[in-house]
């Protein structure tokens, strides 16, 4: 089922300290970034997948779920075969790593 945990820390996320994590969780981890205004039509994949944010805000509009904004340091967790869109909000670029199994 699909879920987030979002960031209780008061520093900013450290994306190498969040890529080890994800590792050592059994994740393959790439990073990646999306420009303001960026949209992505529903789909879903065919694997796990985790999205864990930098810096930016981007919204989530999943199947079952609702929608939700990750914010600097919130993750989800999605299993696969999730139907989801996601668009970046605000002015700023998203950075995220994404973890998939």
């Amino acid at each position: 089922m699909y879920r987030v945990e979002k960031w209780t820390s008061d520093q900013a996320p450290n994306s190498a300290m969040l890529r080890y994590i994800l590792t050592a969780e059994g994740y393959s981890v790439l990073q990646w970034g999306d420009s303001p205004g960026s949209a992505f039509p529903t789909h879903s994949h065919g694997n796990d997948q985790t999205h864990w944010i930098i810096s930016g805000a981007l919204e989530m509009t999943v199947e079952r779920f609702g929608t939700v904004t990750l914010e600097p340091g919130d993750r989800d967790f999605m299993p696969a075969g999730t139907y989801h869109s996601a668009r970046v909000i605000g002015g700023e670029h998203v950075i995220y790593l994404v973890g998939e199994k």
